[in-house]
This record gives structure tokens, sequence and C-alpha cells, in this order.
């Protein structure tokens, strides 16, 4: 059974385009999976199937004769089959299919009838998908970046309209200017009808009689546009940024699409991203780990701490700094930088170097050393 996409969107089934536009813009962004980066595995599967059924819903009810077939039939691949053949006619057994095959074609003559339905056919501009490369840097503190692509506009000459100056044309005689008509076959289970677009006007609603010169024609033409986006701090590699109404133009008067940008973020030379947070591998000195001491490092903010390795410090110790990570993303909070400790041990020693250095092995063969100890113990039994 499928789906009530009206439900899902939040919407009654009287609700127009726009009406649907906005409600999918608003659940989308509530539910999109990049808001629930940081939380649960549980509730990144949730918000990632509840984006899923809302963007089905609106891909069905932003589709004309998509919508049309679901308002009728409850589905948008019209009348479902059961396995017998049949249309849910009880499940006869009879071999209908060849019969729905040709009820749904658009007629053009015979026993069908076409009828005016609704207004001019309204459709929202296509999105725009581009990428966009970031530093490191611009992606934790962001940026704001120009960015030009090519779009389609409604062409400036003609309104849109693809007549010349905007006048030459006369109402489609076929759908009374609505764009679309409401075709019906007669079957032998009664009078079957769908809603289709006009072949005439091919959807427009009126016929032009003079095709303007600049767009030929179309009503529409392709441009560069620039504009500039605020990127916040804290994006990701493959997180997007919706910037609203900046997509390809609407169709009769329907608002535009919305330029999605997805963000490519570069690799650092010393910090990897884990989430909010940053990790980074720090060499130091045989003496440092037996000494201990302190280190100074420079964070991605540019800023310099010390950092204190404890006497004794292992190969491998990870070193926690609070609030020194990525902000988060609509948040006044950040994330911790997390230091792995690597002991460098020194290599093409000198002559005089290795005698200093035996002098201080013979010094330190009787210290105390614990995993030593113990793996000698355990062997030794």
């Amino acid at each position: 059974m499928e789906k009530d996409y009206y439900k899902t969107l939040g919407i009654s089934r009287e609700a127009n385009a726009d009406e649907i536009k906005s409600a999918y813009r608003s659940l989308a962004k509530k539910w999109h999976p990049d808001v629930f980066a940081t939380d649960s595995e549980e509730k990144k599967k949730e918000a990632k199937e509840k984006f899923t059924e809302i963007q089905h819903a609106y891909s069905v009810l932003s589709n004309p004769e998509k919508k049309a077939l679901y308002d009728q039939y409850g589905s948008e691949e019209g009348p479902q089959m059961s396995s017998s053949g049949s249309a849910g006619f009880g499940g006869s057994g009879f071999g209908f299919g060849d019969i729905f095959s040709d009820l749904f074609n658009v007629f053009s003559g015979g026993d069908s009838r076409s009828r005016s339905s609704g207004s001019s056919r309204q459709r929202s501009g296509e999105d725009i998908e581009l990428q966009l490369t970031l530093t490191f840097e611009e992606a934790c503190f962001g940026v704001e970046k120009e960015i030009s692509y090519k779009r389609t506009e409604n062409c400036s000459s003609c309104n849109g309209t693809g007549a010349k100056n905007g006048k030459s044309y006369s109402t489609c005689s076929n759908c009374k200017g609505t764009g679309s008509v409401i075709v019906e076959q007669r079957t032998m289970f009664g009078v079957m009808r769908s809603q289709q677009v006009c072949s005439s006007c091919g959807g427009r609603g009126k016929i032009i009689t003079e095709p303007c010169p600049d767009c030929g024609g179309a009503g529409r033409v392709k441009r560069q546009k620039t504009i500039k986006v605020k990127i916040p701090a804290g994006v990701d590699n493959n997180q997007m940024l919706t910037v609203n109404a900046e997509g390809n133009a609407g169709y009769n008067g329907a608002p535009n699409g919305n330029l999605i940008v997805v963000f490519r973020v570069l690799p650092h030379k010393l910090f990897v991203r884990s989430g909010y947070d940053l990790k980074l591998d720090l060499p130091i000195k045989v003496s440092q780990a037996i000494l201990g001491g302190k280190v100074s490092i420079l964070t991605i903010s540019g800023d310099r701490i010390d950092i204190d390795i404890p006497e004794g410090t292992e190969d491998g110790t990870i070193i926690r700094v609070k609030r020194r990570g990525i902000k988060f993303l609509r948040k006044d909070t950040y994330g911790d930088l997390f230091i792995k400790i690597i002991i460098d041990l020194p290599k093409n020693l000198s002559i005089k170097q290795r005698k200093a250095l035996k002098e201080s092995m013979d010094v330190l063969e009787n210290a105390s050393y614990s995993k030593v100890d113990k793996f000698n113990k355990l062997t030794n039994n």
C-alpha cells in the first residue's frame, strides 16, 4: 500500500506547487543527514530514512503527471497490477495487462476525448549541484567564496514566453490556456481518466506565433551566474550547502530551483580530522620520552601551545587537549585535539655519540623496566 505523501509532507491535498515546495524545504532542512552528523548511529539511520521518504514524496507531488496518477489511483505508477494480471478488480485471473497498457497512453482519436483542467502548468526549476574545493583551514573556520556557474534563466527579451517582445502568442485552443488536458477512455470497467500535458502547446498554455529572436522561442537561455556564498565554520567533506532559489529558472512563473554546493576539503599537512576532533602525530626525542619536558606545537588556529611530556612517556601515548579541535556546525563549542606521541630513535650516530650512549646505557642497565621485567618473569616460569 502506498504511503500518504501529503501526510509525509504535512500538507493538505489542496496544496499548490509553492506550498508543496515550501513544506519539502522545511522538512528536508530539518531531517538532512548532515544535521545528525554527531548523533548516534540509530538517530543517523532514522534521519536518513526520513529524509529519503520526504524526498520521494516531493518527487511525486512536484511532478504534475505523477501527482495526477497518485491523486486518482493512490500510486504514481497508476493502477497496480496483481500477480494474476488484474488491476485490483477482485483477482479474477483474466489477462488485463494489454488492456491497461493501452488505457493509459495519450489518445488522439477513437472513443477518447480531452478536456482542459486546472491552471497553466507550473513547475519549479531544476536544482544545480556543483563541487567546491576548500582548504582544511577554510573548512575549519568558515569562509566567503565567490562561485561562478551556468544556469538556465528566463529570457529577458521575451519575459520567458518564447514569443517576440513577449506578446507574439495566442492562447492554446486545445487546453484553453491551462497547459494540461484530462484524457478519458471508455473501457469495460467504465470511463478511465488521467491528466496529461497538452501536446499542442507542450504545457505552456500558449501558442507562439512569432518566436523570440534571442532565445529561438525557448523562453529560456543559459547564462553565467556569479554569487557570494558564506560557508559556515566546521563543514566537512561531502557535506552540502543549499542556496535557495539560485538554481535554474522555474516554468510559467514557478520559483527557481536551488543551488546545492558539495564540499571537497583538502587534507592538512599535519592534522587529520575525525568528526570535530583533530589528530596529530607528535615525534619526540628518546631523551624527552625518558626525562619528560615541554614541547611547543602549532595549533590549527595558528597559535602555539606547550605540551607537557610526562617522564617515562611511552611510544603511542595519547595526550588530549580540550577545545583545540574544530568548531561544531551551528553550535558554539569545539572538538578536542588528540596528540599521539611518536618516539623518534636516533640514526647514523657518530663514534662519539655511540660511546656516550653506551656509557648512558650502562648507567640505565639496572633501572626499572616494567614491561621487560614482566616479560622476563613470564618467560622464565
